[in-house]
C-alpha cells in the first residue's frame, strides 16, 4: 500500500511541475508577443484558395516537384519551402507561383538537395 501512495504522490508532483512549468512559459511567451492581428475568415479562405491554386500550378509544371515544395500563404504572400533538385527548378518555383492570381508576394526559401 506504501508504494502505491509513493507512486501516487510522485504521480501528482510531476503533474504540478508540468503544469507550473507550462502556465509559467505561456506567461512568458505572452509576455513578449505583439498584439495579433485577427485575420477574418474571408482573408483565411482567400489565402486557401491562393495556396491551393500554387499548388495545382505546381503540379501541372514538368519542371517543379509539387511533391518537394510546400506553399504556404498570409495575407497575398507565399512562402516556398522544401528542396528543389536545381536551382532551375527552385527559380522556376518562384515564377510558376507568382502568376498565380491574388499572389502579392512570393518568399522563395527552396533549398537544393
Amino acid at each position: 500500500m506504501k508504494s502505491r501512495s509513493c507512486h501516487a504522490a510522485l504521480l501528482a508532483a510531476s503533474a504540478m511541475l508540468l503544469v507550473g512549468g507550462g502556465a509559467a512559459m505561456l506567461g512568458a511567451a505572452t509576455a513578449h508577443a505583439e498584439p495579433s492581428r485577427q485575420e477574418s475568415a474571408g482573408e483565411i479562405f482567400d489565402d486557401t484558395v491562393i495556396t491551393t491554386k500554387v499548388k495545382a500550378a505546381f503540379f501541372q509544371d514538368e519542371t517543379v516537384s509539387s511533391l518537394r515544395i510546400n506553399v504556404t500563404s498570409n495575407q497575398g504572400t507565399v512562402q516556398l519551402s522544401g528542396f528543389a533538385n536545381s536551382r532551375l527548378e527552385a527559380d522556376r518555383a518562384g515564377d510558376v507561383a507568382r502568376r498565380v492570381a491574388g499572389v502579392k508576394e512570393v518568399t522563395n526559401d527552396i533549398l537544393l538537395r
